[in-house]
Protein backbone atom coordinates (compact mmCIF):
# COMPACT_ATOMS: atom_id res chain seq x y z
CA UNK A 1 0.00 0.00 0.00
CA UNK A 2 1.14 3.31 -0.73
CA UNK A 3 1.78 6.14 2.02
CA UNK A 4 -1.17 8.43 0.77
CA UNK A 5 -3.72 5.78 0.55
CA UNK A 6 -2.39 4.62 4.16
CA UNK A 7 -2.61 8.15 5.40
CA UNK A 8 -5.90 8.24 3.42
CA UNK A 9 -7.36 5.27 5.03
CA UNK A 10 -5.84 6.68 8.70
CA UNK A 11 -7.48 9.56 8.48
CA UNK A 12 -10.79 8.58 7.34
CA UNK A 13 -11.21 6.59 9.75
CA UNK A 14 -9.34 9.13 12.64
CA UNK A 15 -11.64 11.88 11.22
CA UNK A 16 -15.63 10.03 11.55
CA UNK A 17 -14.32 8.41 15.01
CA UNK A 18 -13.29 11.75 16.78
CA UNK A 19 -16.12 13.37 15.03
CA UNK A 20 -18.82 10.79 16.51
CA UNK A 21 -16.96 10.80 19.55
CA UNK A 22 -17.05 15.00 20.11
CA UNK A 23 -20.90 15.01 18.73
CA UNK A 24 -21.70 12.69 21.61
CA UNK A 25 -20.36 14.98 24.53
CA UNK A 26 -21.33 18.16 23.11
CA UNK A 27 -25.25 17.03 21.94
CA UNK A 28 -25.31 15.57 25.94
CA UNK A 29 -23.85 18.94 26.98
CA UNK A 30 -26.28 21.01 25.49
CA UNK A 31 -28.73 18.55 26.32
CA UNK A 32 -27.89 18.85 29.85
CA UNK A 33 -27.79 22.27 29.65
CA UNK A 34 -31.27 22.50 28.60
CA UNK A 35 -32.78 20.12 30.15
CA UNK A 36 -30.79 19.41 33.03
CA UNK A 37 -30.98 15.64 31.75
CA UNK A 38 -27.91 13.95 31.72
CA UNK A 39 -27.99 11.50 28.32
CA UNK A 40 -25.32 9.12 29.22
CA UNK A 41 -26.37 6.85 26.00
CA UNK A 42 -23.60 9.80 24.77
CA UNK A 43 -24.73 9.36 21.03
CA UNK A 44 -23.10 10.37 18.40
CA UNK A 45 -23.26 10.90 14.66
CA UNK A 46 -21.47 11.48 11.08
CA UNK A 47 -21.71 11.49 7.53
CA UNK A 48 -20.91 9.04 4.81
CA UNK A 49 -19.29 11.68 3.03
CA UNK A 50 -17.05 12.96 6.35
CA UNK A 51 -14.90 10.03 5.61
CA UNK A 52 -13.43 11.37 2.06
CA UNK A 53 -13.12 14.45 3.59
CA UNK A 54 -11.16 13.62 6.65
CA UNK A 55 -9.36 11.80 4.15
CA UNK A 56 -8.54 14.63 2.23
CA UNK A 57 -5.67 14.93 4.98
CA UNK A 58 -3.44 12.25 3.19
CA UNK A 59 -3.17 14.75 0.46
CA UNK A 60 -3.55 18.59 1.47
CA UNK A 61 -1.50 18.00 4.89
CA UNK A 62 1.61 17.15 3.90
CA UNK A 63 2.49 20.27 1.53
CA UNK A 64 0.86 22.51 3.66
CA UNK A 65 2.95 20.92 7.48
CA UNK A 66 5.83 20.90 4.99
CA UNK A 67 5.84 24.99 4.81
CA UNK A 68 4.84 25.90 7.95
CA UNK A 69 6.42 23.09 10.49
CA UNK A 70 8.75 25.76 11.52
CA UNK A 71 5.90 28.09 12.73
CA UNK A 72 5.04 28.57 16.66
CA UNK A 73 2.54 26.28 17.15
CA UNK A 74 0.07 28.75 17.92
CA UNK A 75 0.74 30.04 14.11
CA UNK A 76 0.24 26.54 13.23
CA UNK A 77 -2.55 25.92 15.05
CA UNK A 78 -4.35 28.99 13.36
CA UNK A 79 -3.41 28.14 10.16
CA UNK A 80 -4.76 24.61 10.27
CA UNK A 81 -8.08 26.04 11.83
CA UNK A 82 -8.41 28.40 9.04
CA UNK A 83 -7.89 25.48 6.41
CA UNK A 84 -10.53 23.48 8.04
CA UNK A 85 -13.21 26.49 7.84
CA UNK A 86 -11.83 26.52 3.93
CA UNK A 87 -12.51 22.84 3.79
CA UNK A 88 -15.55 22.48 5.46
CA UNK A 89 -16.79 25.53 3.85
CA UNK A 90 -16.40 24.03 0.17
CA UNK A 91 -17.38 20.76 0.90
CA UNK A 92 -20.87 21.67 2.70
CA UNK A 93 -21.46 24.02 -0.43
CA UNK A 94 -20.58 20.69 -2.75
CA UNK A 95 -23.03 18.15 -0.62
CA UNK A 96 -25.41 21.08 -0.85
CA UNK A 97 -25.37 21.39 -4.93
CA UNK A 98 -25.10 18.04 -5.07
CA UNK A 99 -27.27 16.47 -2.58
CA UNK A 100 -29.56 19.28 -1.60
CA UNK A 101 -28.45 19.67 1.72
CA UNK A 102 -25.70 20.58 3.92
CA UNK A 103 -25.50 17.57 6.46
CA UNK A 104 -24.39 19.83 9.02
CA UNK A 105 -26.24 22.93 8.03
CA UNK A 106 -25.40 25.14 11.23
CA UNK A 107 -27.83 27.65 12.36
CA UNK A 108 -25.38 28.87 14.93
CA UNK A 109 -25.47 33.48 15.25
CA UNK A 110 -21.38 32.42 14.57
CA UNK A 111 -22.30 29.97 11.31
CA UNK A 112 -21.34 31.43 8.07
CA UNK A 113 -24.10 30.32 5.42
CA UNK A 114 -25.15 27.01 7.08
CA UNK A 115 -21.34 25.70 6.35
CA UNK A 116 -18.91 26.96 9.43
CA UNK A 117 -19.35 28.40 12.92
CA UNK A 118 -16.59 30.69 13.76
CA UNK A 119 -17.00 29.30 16.91
CA UNK A 120 -15.71 26.26 16.70
CA UNK A 121 -12.28 27.79 15.73
CA UNK A 122 -10.83 26.33 19.02
CA UNK A 123 -12.15 22.92 18.62
CA UNK A 124 -10.38 23.53 15.24
CA UNK A 125 -7.15 24.22 16.34
CA UNK A 126 -7.08 21.55 18.54
CA UNK A 127 -8.02 19.42 16.10
CA UNK A 128 -5.19 20.23 13.70
CA UNK A 129 -2.70 19.91 16.58
CA UNK A 130 -3.97 15.92 17.54
CA UNK A 131 -3.70 16.09 13.06
CA UNK A 132 -0.12 17.17 13.48
CA UNK A 133 0.92 15.11 16.18
CA UNK A 134 -0.86 11.51 14.38
CA UNK A 135 0.54 12.32 10.63
CA UNK A 136 3.87 13.00 12.27
CA UNK A 137 3.37 9.26 14.35
CA UNK A 138 1.66 7.82 11.10
CA UNK A 139 4.47 8.44 8.71
CA UNK A 140 7.02 7.38 11.28
CA UNK A 141 5.29 4.13 11.34
CA UNK A 142 4.90 3.87 7.86
CA UNK A 143 8.20 4.49 7.05
CA UNK A 144 9.35 1.82 9.46
CA UNK A 145 6.99 -0.40 7.71
CA UNK A 146 8.30 -0.48 4.86
CA UNK A 147 11.56 0.00 5.51
CA UNK A 148 12.05 -4.04 7.07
Amino acid sequence: MNKTTFLFLSFGCIGITTEIIFTSFFNAIVKYTESSQLDLRLLGHSYFWMFFIYGLVAFLFPPVYSKIEKYFVLIRLLIYAIGIFIIEFVSGFILDITTGSCPWHYTSKFAICGYIRLDYLFFWMIFGFLVERIYLYLNKLYLSAYKN
